[in-house]
């Protein structure tokens, strides 16, 4: 169990986590916790007039899938929307729970194949992807600082 779950690929990932300090003045911070293994965490971002995520960060206190799915989303998250950033949660979501076949289009989420039948574990996958895209919708719906 313990070698298909926590590879090489998943254990260098956990130690590239882009994005790895809190942003000074973010737009929306959102932290999540895991009350099946404690992971937490915290994400802060910035958006555009577009609601594009500009400025990340991020503090990661989680196990090595966590921390894998962490790097995997900060790699990619700048640039992306509130919805866009939904969507890689619920396809994340799906294929964790098995109601899709594919992790969808973010890259590299193929990796948490072995860990789909280990319920336990799914939680803890998802924390940054949950983080982010609820802190890119607050961003984009809070008030500019002329308003």
């Amino acid at each position: 169990m313990s070698a298909a779950l926590y590879n090489q690929t998943i254990l260098r990932l956990a130690t590239e986590i882009p994005h790895h300090a809190r942003l000074a003045d973010p737009a929306a911070t959102v932290e999540r916790r895991s009350p099946v293994c404690g992971s937490r965490v915290t994400v802060d971002v910035r958006t555009d007039e577009q609601g594009r995520v500009t400025a990340l960060g991020q503090e990661v206190r989680a196990c090595a899938l966590g921390q894998a799915a962490a790097a995997l989303m900060g790699a990619h998250a700048l640039g992306r929307d509130a919805a866009e950033l939904a969507e890689a949660r619920d396809a994340l979501t799906g294929f964790l729970d098995g109601t899709r076949d594919d992790p969808g289009a973010w890259p590299g989420l193929e990796i948490f194949a072995p860990a789909r039948p280990h319920k336990a574990r799914h939680a803890s996958i998802r924390l940054a992807f949950e983080a982010v895209a609820e802190a890119a919708r607050a961003a984009a719906s809070a008030p500019s600082p002329a308003e």
